[in-house]
């Protein structure tokens, strides 16, 4: 897009942050979501018509049938968020479309999410609150809330990138040992930084591991990564993590383990079908579950909303935008 004295028209697809929204408005020609319901798809037809960059989020899905009703100035999809299963890139990059992306700013906070699962699932704290909440608690017990030690326990990280690197480095504070599977072997140097273990087999890894962490993203590869089998490779005593997507795991098998106690527990900040919660879990203790906030820090938002930006005004200054969705990502 070349520069011109027309501001560009920005439909954001849902409320961001005050300070984001303001620099927005000054900057392009904005049209915001204020009371952040999320937009049906005519709506989303309608905006991807009218809009020369459409800034969506991880709730819309931008697919075939949008982008091929999208109006001819639309040139940018500047997504909110680091994962980007949410748009058909193949669609997209056939119109000419760019992507983008805020990889990189809700590493810590989603690795701060992993290590509180990481924790809060095999000492019980969940059960716990809702037993002092409940009026249940009659005061200490020698056999009270056993949960189980991490200290010592070996931690499988299920793709290590950014943010297993990062939930990787947390765990060695919590003296766990790390495990890990990722596309490619990491270099030599993080690998001896962080006393990494690779597995090439994601079979092997898991049936020697305590506690599993998912942390890659959703891809057509990844699709039920854990699927029924891989489950059943897990030891009775393992927990399951999930601060990724709910894709990745067989939500169905899942539950039908936790509750015939085929594993410990497991702790889910996303699921298969968000928002819709699949009911066999709602009804388990052993499971720990969250609304998918994992990056849901105010300075996590804040840092998204400035790489959206940056990336409108550099691709509307005629430059390729720093967080381009690659070619190899399709």
């Amino acid at each position: 897009m070349a520069p011109n004295r027309r501001k560009p028209v920005v439909v954001v697809t849902r409320k961001l942050p005050d300070a984001i929204e303001t620099r927005m408005m000054e900057l392009f020609d904005a049209r915001l979501n204020l009371d952040d319901r999320k937009m049906t798809q005519a709506q989303l037809v309608e905006a991807a018509g009218i809009a020369d960059v459409l800034v969506p989020t991880v709730t819309d899905r931008i697919d075939a049938g949008i982008l091929s009703k999208s109006g001819v100035n639309l040139k940018l999809i500047a997504s909110f968020g680091t994962g980007v299963d949410h748009i058909d890139l193949k669609t997209a990059r056939q119109r000419g479309i760019t992507v983008t992306n805020t990889p990189g700013v809700l590493t810590e906070d989603t690795a701060d999410m992993t290590m509180a699962l990481i924790l809060a699932v095999p000492r019980r704290l969940a059960e716990g609150e809702r037993l002092v909440r409940t009026g249940e608690w009659h005061g200490w017990s020698p056999t009270g809330m056993l949960g189980h030690r991490i200290w010592g326990k070996r931690l499988g990280i299920i793709g290590m990138g950014r943010i297993g690197a990062a939930v990787a480095r947390r765990a060695r504070g919590f003296g766990l040992a790390v495990h890990y599977h990722n596309r490619r072997r990491v270099m030599t140097e993080l690998e001896t930084e962080l006393d990494a273990t690779y597995w090439e087999s994601l079979d092997q890894m898991l049936a020697r591991v305590d506690i599993v962490s998912v942390n890659c993203p959703h891809t057509p590869a990844t699709y039920h990564l854990l699927s029924a089998r891989r489950l059943k490779m897990l030891r009775p005593h393992a927990f399951v993590v999930n601060t990724s997507r709910g894709e990745v795991i067989d939500e169905n098998a899942l539950a039908r383990m936790l509750a015939a106690g085929e594993l410990a527990g497991a702790g889910l900040d996303v699921f298969e079908n968000e928002p819709a919660i699949n009911p066999k879990l709602l009804k388990l203790d052993n499971v720990v579950l969250l609304p998918h906030m994992g990056s849901a820090t105010i300075e996590g938002r804040m840092d998204m909303g400035e790489k959206v930006i940056i990336n409108i005004k550099t691709f509307v200054d005629g430059h390729s935008p720093p967080d381009r969705v690659l070619e190899a990502m399709f």
